[in-house]
């Protein structure tokens, strides 16, 4: 899960960010409105943090004008501001829940996690392809009954690919669902993670799941690529 979060100030940013990487996110940041409304257009995100008080461009005009071009991302409005009138400013233009500073983090990742449920809804909460089962709240999986431990960046990719398992998905599209915009990345990094999941998910089973498109990426499902 991809969050982008909006904050001018560096040290809550800091805390913030790093807090949702250690619980398996990736993390776009901005630290001012106008960065932060480039980032909501151009690089899609599964939930937005977003401080009200910002400079160039404050948070209510940012998701004003995300709303008016049809993006939908929930939003978690962060703001130093309690009064009634002020919350109700800040869901009338857009935002799906707020949160006054300060706060407690247990409880800005408690907000944001039923963001993301309330986003998924309609999603299955099991993808299976054949006998693989992903558990896509409490990121089990397991594949003929036999439980599969994966890291947060190798259940993402199989996640990934579970979601579109219709299509080719490509190494540059695993790299933007799994790093920040700005990532500089080795060429072979995909392959690594792929060959994990091989040996997790594939070693030792008569029928592969995961499969190379050569020249284009992976697949996953139960066929072997044409």
């Amino acid at each position: 899960m991809r969050i982008l979060l909006i904050e001018d100030e560096p040290s809550l940013a800091s805390v913030v960010k790093q807090g949702l990487e250690e619980q398996g996110y990736n993390v776009d940041a901005a630290s001012d409105g106008e960065e932060g409304l480039y980032m909501a257009e151009n690089f899609p995100s599964d939930a937005i943090v977003l401080d009200i008080l910002l400079p160039k461009l404050d948070g209510l005009a940012l998701l004003s004008r995300i709303r008016k071009k049809g993006i939908r991302t929930p939003v978690l409005l962060l703001t130093a501001k309690d009064a009634l009138s002020d919350k109700i400013k800040g869901l009338d233009s857009g935002a799906d829940d707020y949160l006054t500073k300060p706060f407690a983090f247990d409880e800005l990742l408690a907000r944001i996690r039923a963001l993301l449920r309330r986003k998924g809804e309609g999603k299955e909460a099991v993808l299976r392809i054949g006998d693989l089962e992903i558990d896509t709240a409490s990121h089990e999986v397991r594949r003929g009954g036999r439980g599969i431990r994966l890291s947060s960046r190798e259940f993402a990719i199989l996640e990934y690919l579970a979601y579109h398992n219709k299509t080719v998905v490509t190494r540059t599209q695993l790299i933007e669902h799994i790093y920040p915009e700005g990532f500089e990345w080795d060429s072979n990094i995909v392959d690594v993670y792929i060959n994990r999941l091989r040996n997790k998910v594939d070693k030792g089973m008569s029928k592969k799941l995961i499969h190379t498109v050569r020249g284009t990426g992976y697949q996953l499902k139960t066929e072997p690529a044409e």
